[in-house]
């Protein structure tokens, strides 16, 4: 459940590393090998800690070896520090799971990407302007549809995302088809094809085509068709399930419409209020072998990998386009990653990996208010030679 502003905080490309100096010379010189390799990594972690992120978790995997690191606490009261280990809410990285299923469904042509929504969910994208029929599931798949993104809605937005509507409906119980009714109490924001505009209602849609076409759940086709064929097992799709299984850290939000004022913990909610966009749970690990597997071509077959892989301009991010569920990074270094960002109630997660899938990364802020997401990928992939 991607709001813009969590969204922009994860894939706002960063100018500069903050704290480049937090590590001494002669600390870095004891450290071992592999952690020397990761220094800038660690050095972007501890800065973003400095920033006002409470806790980072991160694990990076390159030819065959493993660092893992944290930064900060993973409970604000008792102090605890974050552990590599953590369970978090991935968010939007979701989006590359449901892609995957609807590609493998194409592969089986049990649907076309031509398909119009209206041809899987007839009538359930209308109003306003919004017209199904002129939809098709490859514009909901790279964020070309137009439809309304229901979480910038004005009601949904103070229902869920601000303070005194958090506390007392983040249990809520809400179908996928009211989320995007929602969406469609407002107008498109551009004919079908004409632009692009990142909107969480084209993945509960995705989640429902998923369901019309395979008769199962959309978890449980994401569980048969990917958790369980690359021995996921530290990933869930939660559906109403309002817990982070352990390890975890707990997550925090300032619930306002500034980054100012006190955080408060938003790790309990129903993640059923995001569906098929931003609900499963995992881990760096889990994330790292996803993402290596899934670009080597263990996943899908060639032709649809090409298709994830096929991007689009996405002029309100620099250096970034947008695939099939799939995010394409140029980082200043000239280096290109692919991956997702995700964010959700008190989560920021990243995850990427290089083309050939033997460089991966993945993260995770337990605050979702502040901190510099692509200081740490750049500082892994473009390290500082100083």
């Amino acid at each position: 459940m991607t709001p813009p502003r969590t969204l922009r905080l994860a894939l706002t490309t960063a100018a500069t590393l903050a704290a480049a100096a937090l590590a001494t010379p002669a600390a870095l010189a004891d450290a071992p090998p592999r952690a020397r390799e990761h220094t800038a990594t660690q050095r972007a972690m501890d800065a973003a800690v400095k920033d006002g992120v409470p806790g980072v978790a991160a694990r990076a995997d390159k030819n065959h070896t493993t660092w893992k690191a944290t930064a900060g606490v993973g409970n604000l009261r008792t102090k605890k520090p974050r552990s590599a280990e953590d369970h978090y809410r991935v968010g939007s990285i979701t989006k590359t799971f449901t892609s995957t299923v609807v590609l493998q469904l194409e592969a089986e042509r049990a649907l076309s990407l031509d398909d119009t929504v209206d041809r899987w969910l007839p009538g359930v994208v209308h109003g306003n302007g919004h017209d199904g029929r002129h939809i098709t599931l490859r514009q909901l798949l790279n964020h070309t549809s137009g439809i309304y993104d229901y979480t910038v809605d004005d009601d949904f937005h103070r229902t869920y995302f601000l303070k005194d509507g958090f506390f007392e409906h983040r249990f809520d119980e809400l179908t996928p088809r009211e989320l995007v009714r929602t969406a469609m109490a407002n107008e498109p924001d551009f004919p079908p094809g004409d632009s692009w505009n990142y909107s969480n209602t084209n993945y509960v849609l995705l989640g429902l085509v998923i369901e019309k076409v395979t008769g199962h759940s959309y978890g449980d086709e994401v569980r048969q068709r990917v958790i369980r064929p690359l021995g996921l097992h530290d990933t869930i799709v939660p559906g109403t399930y309002p817990k982070v299984p352990g390890p975890s850290s707990r997550a925090y939000a300032k619930l306002a419409e500034t980054t100012t004022g006190p955080a408060y913990d938003v790790t309990e909610l129903n993640p059923g209020l995001a569906f098929a966009e931003g609900d499963i749970i995992s881990d760096a690990d889990d994330l790292n072998r996803f993402y290596s597997a899934l670009l080597r071509g263990r996943v899908l077959p060639e032709k649809q990998l090409a298709e994830m892989k096929t991007t689009v301009e996405v002029a309100a991010i620099p250096n970034a386009r947008y695939g099939l569920g799939l995010i394409e990074r140029k980082l200043s270094c000239g280096v290109v990653v692919w991956g997702h960002s995700g964010g959700i109630h008190g989560s920021v997660s990243e995850a990427v990996t290089t083309a050939d899938g033997r460089h991966s990364l993945a993260f995770n802020f337990n605050g979702d208010w502040s901190g510099k997401p692509d200081a740490v990928i750049e500082a892994e992939y473009c390290p500082d030679p100083k």
